[in-house]
């Protein structure tokens, strides 16, 4: 992407959003266009038009996204469903008709089957059953990307697709009802520590097996794709490694410095059993990741530390007098 390429990041203020914003601005683009949901709604087909028939938008990250956990997305599935579907219908539709050169939508691994064969190839994608606990949200990102490949097949439209293995980093969201996996540990070890408590209690088993990608290795892997894939065919985004949820849960104990124990209430869903990706694709372009699992706990926990433990959050007795 050209520095002085009028880019619009959809969805700044989330975690991968953010995380692109910034290395945007650190490689030096000086033309970056950001809306809040207080000056720009997605869901608003009128609104996103005139936006971008306004702006002179030339290239489009699309970040924007309804996310949840397992737990969100089964009490939630209706909102996650309906409001995905508008964001991506009203982005990419728009953004094609005012002219735009060049657009990423994220999809997710999630998006594959369940009983993907391991490690999951892009072509896997619709060829067995999802996983129940995540439908809505996938349904409706294979209708986004379903979009992308109709508009370039019709229309001539630059819309690329990337698929990310599980995200986590700085600008996460650590509540526990409604995070994904990662942060909820992190939130659930924190708290625990704090309070004393001598038994931290996982969800399932924890012998699914995850990989997770480091949000700012992610955004360089957007930028990447921006400047070198123009391919109608989705393209796996991950580290190619995969862990243990249950080794995770060490990993993060360890790094939070919880010294309890741990339990599992095998009366919570596992979801996926495997999610480990063939990134082929990927490093045949050329990229790979740089920050390795244990180093992006230890970023992630000091973000969540100084930016999000409930206790940074408490107003103190003294200011509230």
């Amino acid at each position: 992407m050209d520095r002085n390429s009028r880019i619009f990041v959809a969805g700044h203020r989330g975690l991968v959003g953010s995380a692109i914003l910034r290395r945007l601005t650190e490689a030096g683009h000086t033309d970056l266009v950001i809306r809040d949901r207080s000056q720009l709604d997605l869901t608003d087909q009128a609104a996103v038009r005139a936006f971008f028939d306004r702006e002179g938008i030339e290239q489009v990250i699309l970040a924007a996204a309804k996310v949840g956990g397992i737990l969100a997305n089964d009490r939630f599935g209706g909102d996650f469903i309906r409001d995905n579907l508008l964001i991506q219908n009203n982005v990419i539709d728009a953004a094609w008709r005012a002219g735009v050169k060049k657009l990423l939508f994220l999809g997710s691994s999630c998006l594959y089957p369940k009983h993907a064969e391991q490690p999951i190839k892009e072509e896997a994608l619709l060829t067995g059953e999802m996983e129940p606990s995540n439908k809505p949200y996938a349904v409706a990102k294979i209708a986004g990307i379903t979009m992308c490949q109709a508009y370039r097949r019709q229309y001539g439209f630059n819309a690329i697709c990337a698929m990310p293995s599980n995200l986590y980093g700085p600008g996460d969201h650590f509540e526990p009802e409604t995070s994904h996996a990662l942060p909820g540990m992190i939130r659930r070890f924190h708290d625990a520590k704090v309070a004393g408590d001598p038994t931290v209690t996982l969800w399932g088993t924890g012998t699914p097996r995850r990989e997770f990608l480091y949000v700012d290795d992610m955004a360089d892997a957007c930028i990447h794709l921006m400047d070198h894939y123009d391919s109608g065919e989705i393209i796996n985004v991950g580290p190619g490694e995969d862990i243990a949820i249950a080794d995770l849960a060490a990993l993060i104990r360890d790094t939070v410095g919880y010294t309890g124990t741990l339990t599992h209430d095998l009366s919570k869903p596992d979801g996926h059993p495997r999610k480990l990706m063939d990134v082929s694709r990927l490093f045949a372009t050329g990229w790979r990741p740089k920050v390795s699992l244990e180093e992006g706990l230890r970023r992630t926990y000091d973000w969540f530390l100084e930016n999000a433990a409930p206790e940074r959050r408490q107003v103190p007795k003294q200011a509230a007098e």
